[in-house]
This record gives structure tokens, sequence and C-alpha cells, in this order.
């Protein structure tokens, strides 16, 4: 068997463990996620969480794991002992560091904030709360099985109990204005511990709110509204000593998301459970692959096969150089063009990178080794990156 070489700037490897199920579907949500009234056989899955694991290890073995992240779906439907048997299971697979970030996403139903102690206690140490909205009507028209006066509970639980917590917000919401976002934004970061993830509300095919939307019952801020909410949301974060280090995400520094840094540092995961990602650097190169959607189909695969993988598909020079580029340009902290240039294979066009720094898209850190996209660039990154990377 050929050795597996990591490549330099190595960003580090995790974990991502997808559970699919969902109380309800909400209106805006594109995730693959489920609704199952017949209760669910979490045993069952667990095995199956067990045998993914070991065939990954076989892909990617000697690995440290510097995080974990439980993401759905909803985990914090899980049983805290459902927790515990997957993290044993990945410890059986590879070492885990000792200051491993392990998150998991909760909803902050009154049910499910009462089982955080267990979690914790499985090994839980960072909880990411689906908060949406600080305005019950909203929640309401957002789908969302919580009030106001539950969430803030669950954000108090939460920051009692985990080292590090962090809470979900949507903008541009249906009929929202800049001040109401904006005096929103402030009551959020009173009650924020350390990291606050803010999304700006988009129309994904496949969704309630696409259907809405298309029949004309449905109307979003308009373009010049969203950019105002986008700077009104980096103007007030930033005032509270929460800057943005990726487009949609603030931290006090040093609590920044680990497991998220590792992707858009390009790092490596293996993804397990249904419908999950990963990127792996293996003896027939860096590999990106995707599981069965589907719950049961998953778990079929799994019993059968000792995994789920329905895709598997090796990145050339320039798939690696585009992914690079899409992950590390939303991060403040900006990319190594020498990093580009080892997974590209070229350097980037010098006119190119020129054009866009007279215009103010993207910028040289003030050591001249990084280059970031301004704030100025970032509502336009999809364009950045297409240009860069032509």
């Amino acid at each position: 068997m050929s050795a597996i070489i990591l490549p330099p700037f190595d960003a580090g490897f995790g974990v991502y463990v997808h559970w699919p199920f969902c109380q309800a579907k909400c209106p805006y949500c594109d995730f693959n996620s489920h609704v199952r009234r017949a209760g669910i056989d979490e045993a069952r899955f667990v095995a199956a969480f067990r045998r993914e694991l070991e065939h990954m290890r076989g892909m990617a073995p000697g690995r440290t794991v510097s995080s974990i992240f439980f993401g759905g779906g909803t985990p914090s439907l899980m049983k805290p002992e459902t927790v515990g048997g997957i993290l044993e299971a990945i410890g059986e697979n590879w070492a885990i560091a000792p200051d491993c970030e392990i998150s998991l996403e909760a909803n902050p139903t009154s049910v499910e904030a009462g089982r955080f102690r267990g979690y914790r206690a499985a090994g839980v140490n960072r909880v990411s709360l689906g908060v949406q909205a600080l305005n019950d009507e909203h929640l309401k028209a957002l789908g969302r099985m919580h009030n106001v006066a539950e969430a803030l509970v669950a954000i108090s639980t939460a920051a009692s109990i985990f080292e590090r917590c962090s809470f979900d917000l949507i903008y541009a919401r249906p009929g929202q204005t800049v001040e109401a976002w904006r005096e929103e934004l402030v009551e959020a970061l009173a009650h924020a511990p350390t990291h606050l993830s803010l999304y700006q509300l988009t129309i994904e095919e496949g969704t309630a709110f696409h259907a809405l939307h298309a029949a004309g019952k449905l109307a979003i801020p308009d373009d010049d509204t969203a950019r105002a909410l986008f700077d009104t949301t980096q103007e007030i974060c930033s005032k509270f000593g929460m800057p943005a280090y990726e487009v949609s995400n603030h931290a006090k520094p040093g609590h920044e998301c680990r497991h998220n840094l590792l992707y858009w540092r390009y790092g490596e995961y293996a993804g397990v459970g249904p419908g999950a990602h990963g990127r792996l650097v293996t003896t027939r190169g860096r590999r990106a692959f995707a599981t069965e959607k589907s719950p049961e189909a998953w778990l079929d695969y799994v019993e059968r096969d000792g995994h789920g993988i329905v895709s598997d598909e090796a990145l050339d020079h320039e798939a690696e150089g585009d992914e690079f580029l899409l992950m590390g340009l939303r991060l403040s902290e900006g990319i190594d063009p020498d990093r580009f240039r080892l997974l590209r294979g070229r350097d980037f066009e010098a006119s190119r990178v020129e054009a866009l720094v007279e215009e103010n898209l993207i910028e040289f850190c003030p050591d001249h080794r990084r280059l970031r996209v301004t704030r100025a660039g970032f509502p336009v990154l999809d364009a950045i990156v297409a240009d860069l990377a032509a």
C-alpha cells in the first residue's frame, strides 16, 4: 500500500457527523433533513456510524482529530448516549487531540435544552443554537418551533454548561428593516457569549420559500436594503468586539469555530452519516466524496458495504485551486498565494490581482504575504473568486 503524503500547509483533520432528522422542515432550509414520525432506531444508527467511520479510517489512517462537528438536521434530537457512542467510535479509529473542539448543533426548545448536561458529559464542549430570530412573529414565519423566551433560556443554559457556545440568526427576512435589525442585533450581542453566526436569508430552490417567492407571495428585501443590512451587521459586531472572521461568522478573538476554520482553510475532514460530504487526502490524491442522502438507504448501504458513499471524485489541480479560493477568501485572514500556487500549479495572473486591488475589492495584508477580500468586496465575493480563478 502506498504511503499517504500530506501536503504542505496542512490545515488539520476533522470529522463531520450528519444527523438527518428534524421535528419539522423549515420553509427556508435546503439541507438534507427529514421528518420521521415513527421514531428512530438510534442504536442501529450508532452501529452504522461505527462501520462508516472504520471505512473512513481505511481511507485516511493515522490522523489526529482536531475538531468534531455534529450537524444536521437537528443533532440535539439524539440521546446523549448516541452522541457518546459516536464519539467513542471516532476515538477508536483516530487519535483525538487533547484540545479537540467537539461541537453540536441544537434547537433551543426547552426539551432539548434539558439534554445539555448529558451532551457535556458525553464529551461535547461547544454548542451552536439555531435561534434564527429574536422576534416571535418572525420565528413563526420561519417555521421555528420555539419562541424568543425559550431561546434566551437555552442560550443562558448553554453558556452555563459548555466551555464555548454560539447561536445563529437570519437577517434580510421578509419585511425586516435596517433599524429593526439593528435593534435585534444589539439585543443578540447582549446575550452572545463569544460567537455569532449571522446569515443573510437566501431563497433556495426546492424549499417552501422558493415556491412562495416564485408565486409572488413572499417578498424579501431588495439588493440595496440587503447591502445596508450587511453593512450594519459588520459595523455593530465590530463595535461590540465581535468582528467577522468569515463572511457570516463573528467571534471574540480566540473563539472562532475551529471546525469551520478547518473547512475554510481547506483542511481534511471525514464526513459520515446520510448526505455528508468529505475531503480526504488518500493514496490517490485529494478526493471529494458524498454519502447517500436518504437515511434508510444510507443504513442499508452501510450495513451491506461498510459505507454509504455514492460519490467519490478525484480533484485535479484546477479543482483544488478553485475550492481553495472559494473557501479561503471567505476568511478575513485571507489566503496564502504560495498555497494557491502549490495546489493550482500556477500563480495568479498579476493584471487581475492589480485590477481588483485598484477597485478596492481585494488587498494584501500588512505582512504582504496574504491576500484577502476587503469589506467592500465581500458582497461580490463569487465574482472575485471567478476572476482570480480564470
